[in-house]
C-alpha cells in the first residue's frame, strides 16, 4: 500500500525557503521512503561504501541543481563543515541539501555547530490517523503508526515491535553514545510501559533498576531524542491551588507500549486497567503530530491542580490557549464537560474540548464534544 504523507508538502516548501531541511524522527518511520520520492541523488552514511561515493562526487555534485539526500547524515560528521561551506559560496541557492537522522542529539549538535540559520527542521512521526482513511482507528491505536509494525499487514505486530525494540538496546542505542547496558535498557524500557501516561518519578524507577534518579533521567532524555518517548510539561499558571509540578511521561507510539505490555490483540487491550492511560497517550499523540505536520507545531502542557483539577492537553494554537479532555467513552456526559469547564475556568482556556468514542459531536464557539478523527480534520483543514 502505498501513503501520500502528509507531511511531503511541508517538506516541499521548506526547501523553496532554505538551502537545506533536516527530516528528523524515529527509525524504520518513513524518511527514506519519502526521501527518495523527491530525489534519486540519495546517500547513506552509515556505510562506509556511500562516504567514499559522496566524497569522490563532490565536487560535481555541489554544482548540480538536484535535491541530494543525505540519509543519517550524524554518521560522518565531516560532512557538516563541507556543507556550510558549499551553501555560503552560493547562499542564495535553495533546496539543495536533504538531510535524513534518527538521532536527534547528535544531529542537532553538528546542526547548531556548522548549519544554524542555513537549515530548516521537518520532524517525520509514523503514520497518524489523517493518513489512514481506510484502516480502523482502533487498528492504528493497537499497533502504532510504524509503516512496517503491522498497522497496514497485522501478522506482524507485535513480534516487529520486539525486534525494534532488541535492534535499539543491543546496536543503535549503544553506537549513539548510550553508554547503558542492553539488560538495563530493557528492563528500563519495560518499566516506562508501566508508568506511562503518570506522572514521572526518577527516584521511583531508579530504586527498582539499582540506579541514580539523575542516571535515569539521563537515559529518558536520550530516549526522548531518539523519539520513542515524551515527556509532557506542566502548565505553570498564576491561580489560588498548589499546582503538579512533575512531568508526565509517554510512549509516543502505542504499538510499542502494547508490545512490551504483552497486548495481542484489540479485546485484550480494552480488559486493561491501564486502557484509559493508553487511550489518553494515543490521543495526544495524535494531536501533536497532526499539528507538526501541518506546520502548527505547538509547546504541550497538562495542568493538574492537588485538588483534583485536571486538563490533559493544553497549548496555543492560532492565538487561542487550546484545554482538551480526554474520555474513553463513546457516551461523555455533562459532568465530564463540567470538570472540563472548572479546570479550563482557572487558565482562562478559550476553546475547551471533550475527545472521546462519541459519534454525535456537538461544536460550539468555545465548547467541542466530539470524536478524535473530527478534533483532527478541524487541524487539517481548518475553518
Amino acid at each position: 500500500m502505498i501513503i501520500a504523507r502528509k507531511i511531503k508538502t511541508l517538506v516541499q516548501q521548506r526547501l523553496k525557503s532554505y538551502p537545506a531541511v533536516a527530516l528528523i524522527g524515529p527509525r524504520q518511520s518513513g524518511k527514506t521512503t519519502l526521501a527518495r520520492s523527491l530525489s534519486t541523488d540519495y546517500f547513506d552514511l552509515e556505510q562506509e561504501p556511500e562516504q567514499l561515493r559522496l566524497d569522490v562526487q563532490w565536487p560535481s555534485l555541489i554544482k548540480t541543481k538536484r535535491l541530494i539526500v543525505l540519509d543519517e547524515a550524524q554518521s560522518w560528521p565531516e560532512l557538516f563543515p563541507r556543507l556550510r561551506g558549499a551553501i555560503d559560496m552560493e547562499r542564495q541557492r535553495l533546496g539543495r541539501f536533504l538531510l535524513l537522522g534518527s538521532v536527534s542529539p547528535a544531529l542537532m549538535k553538528h546542526v547548531s555547530e556548522s548549519l544554524a540559520g542555513r537549515l530548516s527542521l521537518v520532524e517525520l512521526t509514523p503514520l497518524t490517523l489523517t493518513e489512514l482513511p481506510d484502516i480502523p482507528m482502533t487498528e492504528l491505536w493497537l499497533r502504532g503508526g510504524f509503516p512496517d509494525g503491522g498497522v497496514l499487514t497485522s501478522d506482524r505486530y507485535p513480534q516487529w515491535q520486539k525486534d525494534y525494540l532488541d535492534l535499539m538496546t543491543q546496536r543503535d542505542l549503544p553506537s549513539w553514545g548510550l553508554s547503558a547496558k542492553p539488560q538495563v535498557m530493557q528492563r528500563l524500557l519495560r518499566m516506562l510501559a508501566a508508568v506511562h501516561g503518570q506522572l514521572w518519578n526518577a527516584s521511583q524507577i531508579g530504586q527498582s533498576l539499582g540506579l541514580s534518579y539523575h542516571t535515569v533521567n539521563t537515559y529518558v532524555h536520550f530516549l526522548e531524542g531518539t523519539f520513542l518517548i515524551r515527556k509532557l510539561q506542566p502548565w505553570f499558571a498564576n491561580v489560588k491551588k498548589r499546582l503538579v509540578r512533575s512531568p508526565k511521561c509517554y510512549w509516543r507510539d502505542t504499538g510499542i507500549l502494547h508490545s512490551l505490555l504483552g497486548v495481542q490483540d484489540y479485546e485484550t487491550l480494552l480488559n486493561q486497567p491501564w486502557v484509559g492511560a493508553s487511550w489518553e497517550g494515543f490521543v495526544i499523540g495524535q494531536i501533536l503530530d497532526t499539528l507538526n505536520m501541518t506546520g502548527w507545531p505547538v509547546d504541550p502542557w497538562f495542568f493538574r491542580t492537588a485538588d483534583g483539577a485536571e486538563i490533559d492537553l493544553m497549548f496555543r494554537y492560532k492565538n487561542k490557549l487550546w484545554a482538551i479532555e480526554v474520555k474513553l467513552t463513546s457516551n461523555p456526559s455533562l459532568q465530564d464537560f463540567d470538570s472540563l469547564n472548572r479546570a479550563a475556568d482557572l487558565v482562562g482556556a478559550d476553546k475547551r474540548v471533550l475527545v472521546s468514542q462519541t459519534t454525535q459531536s456537538a461544536v460550539g464557539k468555545m465548547q467541542i464534544s466530539c470524536s478524535l478523527q473530527e478534533l483532527l480534520e478541524m487541524f487539517v483543514k481548518p475553518e
